[in-house]
């Protein structure tokens, strides 16, 4: 992590509600009828789909008849559903009615840059992004470290400055920006420092989206969650991953249904649900192999897998 991190800036994190309210262990809320896996909610990120090449209103159709209680849609897939001479506020409409939450939207608006001009553009590109997520009916979108992936030494308060600046914007579109832990990245490659810039951010609705195979690929301990306040994580992007190829060989390509790997998810779940998590468990995978079975058969499979790791937690 760079930057140093003083007291003031610690206690800003601490007034917006990122570090854990209470006790580590402090107990997790009851279980609810159906097995420990109701504990939680069950989304679907459509990079899971990706290969299937499907207009967006199937995917929710598919998404929601496999049972899943939510969605993280990528904004390039409402731009495409536009261009073709789809809706937005038609999508919005057809997901309340199938029951479906939007939990979330996948961009990368280059908000973080230094450089001045493409920082602004970044940012009108996010409110543009943020405005087509609240017309389908979300309240979040992905904030990764876009433009800044190879980009060494930034100091977390500069990216904190430039967060705030994302998140009143957000507030403004009624679409908050979650700053995501991107593992291959050299800026918020790791949990600690995305839970930097969100401290020194100091703002009360700053909040991080993490993902199982991002955590392990960025090198970050896992139990660094137990760190965290659970109401500051919308959802977490849920995969799992292989002993090979090692770490620093592993790409997306490579995430696998979770349970079938090695990562330590059962211990992720009991944190995240001790720290007071009421997000979204949401399927992201990039695998190939997965999009050459029927959609209907991965979308099962992955739901079935992820409620599996559930109930073991």
């Amino acid at each position: 992590m760079n930057g140093r991190i003083n007291r003031r800036i610690w206690m800003a994190g601490i007034g917006a509600g990122l570090v854990a309210a209470g006790p580590t262990g402090t107990s997790p809320r009851p279980a609810l009828g159906g097995g420990r896996s109701a504990r939680f909610r069950y989304a679907l990120n459509t990079s899971t789909l990706m290969g299937h090449k499907l207009p967006l209103d199937e995917e929710l159709r598919l998404i929601a008849q496999a049972g899943y209680d939510g969605v993280e849609v990528w904004v390039r897939e409402i731009d495409a559903y536009q261009e073709a001479g789809g809706s937005v506020d038609d999508l919005g409409k057809l997901a309340r009615d199938l029951g479906l939450h939007i939990a979330g939207a996948i961009a990368f608006a280059e908000w973080i840059v230094d450089d001045d001009a493409k920082r602004h553009s970044g940012l009108e590109r996010a409110r543009r992004e943020m405005d087509l997520v609240r017309r389908i009916g979300g309240a979040h979108i992905a904030a990764p470290a876009s433009g800044a992936t190879d980009v060494e030494g930034m100091d977390p308060r500069v990216i904190a400055e430039r967060y705030r600046a994302l998140l009143k914007i957000g507030r403004e579109q009624g679409v908050l920006p979650s700053l995501e832990v991107w593992g291959f990245s050299k800026t918020l490659g790791n949990l600690a420092d995305v839970a930097c810039v969100a401290v020194a951010c100091g703002e009360p609705d700053a909040t991080i989206l993490p993902d199982v195979y991002h955590l392990y690929k960025g090198g970050s301990p896992p139990r660094g969650l137990r760190m965290l306040n659970g109401k500051a994580i919308p959802a977490i992007h849920m995969n799992d991953y292989p002993a090979e190829p090692p770490r620093e060989r592993i790409d997306d390509s490579h995430r696998i249904y979770p349970g079938d790997g090695i990562a330590p998810i059962g211990e992720i779940l009991e944190d995240l649900e001790a720290v007071g998590f009421e997000g979204f468990l949401s399927l992201e995978l990039f695998n190939r192999d997965y999009w050459k079975r029927p959609a209907e058969e991965v979308l099962r499979t992955g739901l079935a897998k992820m409620k599996a790791v559930a109930e073991r937690a």
